[in-house]
């Protein structure tokens, strides 16, 4: 029972992972106009996305402890 539930934190751990990364690489945008390049990243979205992967590592350490256990 508990590697099955470490295997569910495993593959929990990496979709989380994938849209923390996807959230972070999403939310730069810039704008060149008339040589002048205005920066439009959304910081707030950034901070969200690193917040889903510092969850997803977590989980994938306990899906691991769980695993091996």
């Amino acid at each position: 029972m508990r590697q099955l539930i470490g295997i569910a934190l495993i593959v929990c751990s990496l979709f989380l992972g994938y849209q923390g990364v996807e959230k972070i690489s999403n939310n730069n945008a810039s704008v060149e106009i008339l040589d002048v390049e205005i920066d439009l990243s959304n910081k707030s979205g950034k901070e969200e996305g690193f917040m889903y992967v510092g969850l997803a590592v977590l989980l994938f350490v306990g899906g691991i402890y769980l695993v091996k256990k």
